[in-house]
C-alpha cells in the first residue's frame, strides 16, 4: 500500500450525517436540550445495534455506545466537536465547519409565527394565497391542511425552532417550478428579517396518506462571510456538492451540484463523483437522518439508517484511493427520542478522518475541538487555499 502524507492528499470526500450528534453541549439547556444524545439513544432503540467500520476509524472513543466498540488501536483521527456559533440549525451547522462562526442566531419564530406584513408582502408578490403559519411538525402540517391547499390552491406556509420559512405544496395543484419560484420571492424577503432558510416542501397523495418527496429544496442566506469552499472554487479545486450542500451555501463556492433521493443514493453518488475525481473536494449532506427519522421521532429508523450508512465505508475508503482522505462529521443533533419537541438538539459531533498515510492501528486523538471551524481551517491546510476561515487546522498526518 502507497504511504502517502497529508501534503499529498489531492482529493477529499467529507461526509456529513446529518443531525447524528454524540452527546448534549454544555449550553444544551439554554435550547431545552438537556440530556439529548442522538446516536446513542437511537442506538438503544433496538436490539443488534452495529457500526464496525466507523468504530474501526474511532468513533467509539468519542461515544459510548453499544455496537461501537472502543477500539484499542483504531485507524483513523477523530475528535469531538463543539458547535461555538449559537444555534442548532444546518446552515449554522455547515457554515461554521466550513471556517465561518456566526457571532449571533437566525430569528426564528417559532412561537409567533410570521408577522403579517410578511405574509402579506409573500402574497402579493407570489401570487399564491396562504394557509398556516404557525410552528408545526410537516407531516403533521401537510395532514390537516392538506385537503384546503388541494381546494383552494393556497399555498402551506409553516416554520419550527429552527430560522426556517417552510412552503408546502402538493405536486399535482403546484408545479414544482412555480413553488421554487415562491420560495424565491420568500428568500428575497426573509433576508432583511435575518431568516436562515426557506424550504420547499412538495408533496404527493391523498388525504390522509400524503407524502413528502425528494423534490425538497433549501434556499438559505448567502454566507456573510469566506468558506473554505470560496477558497477552493475561487483557487480553481472543483467543489461537488452532493445533497443539499449547494442549497445550504446559497450555490457560493460549489462548483458542481450532484441531486440526490436520499441516503443510500448520496452514498452512491459520492462513491461515484470521488472516484471520478482526480483533485479537488467531494462534499456530502445525508438528509434522511434529519428529515426521514430525527425530527419524525423514528429511532429505530435512526438507528437502521446508522447502520446502513456503515457498511458503505469500506467502499468509501477504497474510492477515495491511495491519495484521497475520507472524513467523516455531523451539523448538529437531532434525537429521536426526545419527546419534548420534533426539532434539533445542541450536540457535540463526531470528526473521523482516514486515508492510507495512517498505518492500521495508529489513529489518535485530534481533538477535543472548540468549534465546528476547524474543520474548514483544516481542509484549507490540506489543499494550501487561504487567506484562512475561523478554526485551528488539525494534524492528521
Amino acid at each position: 500500500m502507497k504511504t502517502v502524507t497529508t501534503h499529498q492528499i489531492r482529493k477529499l470526500l467529507w461526509l456529513v450525517l446529518d443531525s447524528v450528534g454524540i452527546g448534549a453541549l454544555p449550553d444544551a439547556h439554554l435550547y431545552g436540550d438537556e440530556g439529548s444524545n442522538t446516536l446513542l439513544h437511537s442506538a438503544l432503540a433496538v436490539g443488534d445495534f452495529r457500526m464496525p467500520h466507523l468504530a474501526r476509524l474511532g468513533l467509539g472513543h468519542l461515544v459510548d455506545v453499544p455496537g461501537i466498540p472502543r477500539e484499542p488501536g483504531p485507524d483513523g483521527h477523530f475528535a469531538r466537536l463543539a458547535e461555538r456559533s449559537p444555534g442548532k440549525d444546518t446552515t449554522t451547522g455547515h457554515w461554521e465547519m466550513a471556517g465561518l462562526v456566526m457571532k449571533g442566531a437566525f430569528k426564528a419564530f417559532t412561537d409567533t409565527g410570521f408577522p403579517p406584513d410578511v405574509i402579506a408582502e409573500f402574497e402579493r408578490r407570489s401570487g399564491f394565497k396562504t394557509i398556516g403559519n404557525y410552528s408545526a411538525s410537516g407531516t403533521d402540517i401537510i395532514r390537516d391542511l392538506g385537503p384546503e391547499h388541494e381546494r383552494t390552491g393556497s399555498l402551506i406556509v409553516y416554520t419550527s425552532a429552527d430560522s426556517v420559512f417552510q412552503i408546502a405544496a402538493h405536486e399535482d395543484v403546484v408545479p414544482l417550478e412555480r413553488l421554487y419560484s415562491a420560495c424565491m420571492v420568500a428568500r428575497e424577503i426573509l433576508d432583511a428579517h435575518n431568516v436562515a432558510r426557506v424550504i420547499a416542501r412538495p408533496f404527493v397523495g391523498s388525504p390522509g396518506s400524503y407524502t413528502r418527496t425528494y423534490n425538497r429544496r433549501d434556499f438559505s442566506m448567502t454566507p456573510p462571510g469566506p468558506t473554505v469552499l470560496d477558497m477552493l472554487s475561487g483557487a480553481g479545486i472543483p467543489v461537488v456538492g452532493v445533497g443539499k450542500i449547494h442549497d445550504i451555501f446559497a450555490g457560493r463556492g460549489v462548483t458542481e451540484s450532484i441531486h440526490t433521493e436520499g441516503n443510500r443514493d448520496g452514498l452512491i453518488q459520492s462513491i461515484r463523483q470521488i472516484r471520478d475525481l482526480d483533485r479537488g473536494l467531494v462534499f456530502t449532506n445525508l438528509v434522511d437522518f434529519d428529515m426521514v427519522w430525527g425530527h419524525r421521532r423514528n429511532a429505530e429508523g435512526y438507528a437502521a439508517g446508522l447502520m446502513e450508512a456503515d457498511s458503505f465505508v469500506p467502499g468509501l475508503m477504497e474510492a477515495v484511493g491511495p491519495e484521497g482522505m475520507l472524513i467523516v462529521t455531523a451539523d448538529h443533533g437531532c434525537d429521536p427520542t426526545a419527546a419534548w419537541s420534533t426539532d434539533h438538539t445542541r450536540e457535540y459531533v463526531p470528526f473521523l478522518a482516514w486515508h492510507h498515510g495512517i498505518a492500521p492501528g495508529s489513529g489518535r486523538d485530534v481533538g477535543p475541538r472548540t468549534t465546528f471551524a476547524d474543520i474548514g481551517a483544516t481542509v484549507a491546510a490540506l489543499f494550501g487555499v487561504g487567506p484562512t476561515v475561523d478554526g485551528d487546522p488539525m494534524d492528521l498526518s
